[in-house]
């Protein structure tokens, strides 16, 4: 999808930032700093000679803060969810915030959130579901209550009453089914570049998961996961990018491989098996649906983007043109602004709803 197909949204993403009260100036720079300035350059066509295999347990991959663990429970097995408690580097505002990464990424995947959030006085949980990073991996059948109802022991042990709630990609789907299980402890949610934007069963026959096993274990090499990596970037890759190509492929160096292929292909499904389409409709709490307009990942972000911002009862509509399936990394200092406008908004007050009289993400003739 290009912006020539969707004129109106360069024009847009300006006219909703300016009602929002943004001076003139940030407005330009939400629209016109969508484009990386930084230099671009190609990946390595193969895995550079010194990579080494990433422990099944991420021991050997660096986390930018300390890292945790709380005992949960699964279906009568125990196991250890980690995750980051990271406190604000200057006066606390009061607020903390649950971070849920994406399915190719891990909690430390969010150090640029991280560390704009903190600088800003918030709180920050950045947890690793089970089935990746530091947590455990069991071989499970997974779905969407499970990270969200280990999320919620994980605040309580904290003595957190009330959170905001934050998710990319996959995680967008587990900040979904946190919301609508637990409204009572949700202050603010925001979606970036959520997937599973729409019920993919209908149509599309069920895949028997030793089949997607197979896939995960024979069909991963450098080239798939490189490939997965570049489609989040329809402005060029970075250098920098490559840090989360190295994590993924490494895992496939590992002896522990075969295990954590199972782990892989026990996620896949949950995008089939457990869709968070007819939960949006029933969240009242102040939402934040905000990402990419050009996400590779879907055939239309802006629309269906649009579609979530209707079914949520309270809900905000933020699109960067020219921006992939992950801001947080190609223009991070817009969008960092406009989550954390967003989180520092009072959660009882109605939520932005300029963008309804635009024509973000409307089909066009």
């Amino acid at each position: 999808m290009s912006n020539a197909r969707h004129p109106g949204l360069r024009r847009q993403a300006r006219r909703v930032a300016v009602h929002r009260g943004l001076a003139p100036r940030a407005a330009a720079v939400l629209t016109l700093a969508a484009v990386p300035v930084s230099a671009q350059t190609e990946p390595p066509s193969a895995p550079p000679a010194d990579w080494e295999a990433t422990a099944i347990d991420y021991s050997n991959v660096p986390y930018p803060h300390p890292v945790s663990y709380l005992d949960v429970e699964v279906y009568g097995d125990p196991y250890r969810l980690a995750y980051m408690d990271v406190p604000p580097a200057g006066p606390a505002n009061g607020q903390a915030v649950v971070l849920f990464h994406g399915m190719n990424f891990f909690a430390g995947g969010f150090r640029p959130t991280i560390e704009a959030l903190r600088n800003e006085g918030f709180r920050v949980i950045a947890i690793d579901r089970l089935g990746f990073g530091r947590s455990s991996k069991p071989i499970i059948h997974y779905n969407l209550h499970i990270p969200a109802r280990n999320a919620k022991r994980l605040l309580d042990a904290l003595g957190i009453e009330r959170a905001a709630i934050v998710g990319h990609s996959r995680g967008g789907m587990v900040a979904t089914r946190f919301a609508s299980t637990y409204p009572e402890t949700t202050t603010h949610v925001a979606m970036v570049n959520q997937i599973g934007l729409a019920d993919s069963r209908p149509g599309r026959a069920w895949t028997d998961p030793a089949e997607t096993y197979q896939s995960v274990l024979t069909g991963t090499t450098y080239e798939s996961v490189l490939r997965g990596h570049m489609r989040y970037y329809p402005n060029g890759w970075r250098p920098e990018y490559l840090e989360w190509v190295k994590v993924q492929y490494g895992l496939t160096l590992s002896g522990d491989w075969p295990r954590m292929a199972r782990v892989r292909a026990a996620q896949r499904q949950i995008l089939y098996e457990d869709p968070v389409v007819y939960e949006w409709q029933h969240i009242a709490t102040k939402a934040l649906v905000i990402g990419g307009a050009e996400d590779r990942l879907v055939a239309d972000y802006p629309a269906l983007a649009r579609n979530v911002a209707e079914e949520l009862q309270n809900a905000e509509l933020v699109i960067f043109p020219e921006v992939g399936h992950s801001p947080q990394f190609e223009i991070p200092e817009p969008f960092h602004a406009e989550l954390i406008r967003f989180l520092r908004s009072d959660p009882d007050e109605p939520a932005d709803r300029a963008w309804r009289d635009t024509d973000i993400g409307r089909s066009r003739g």
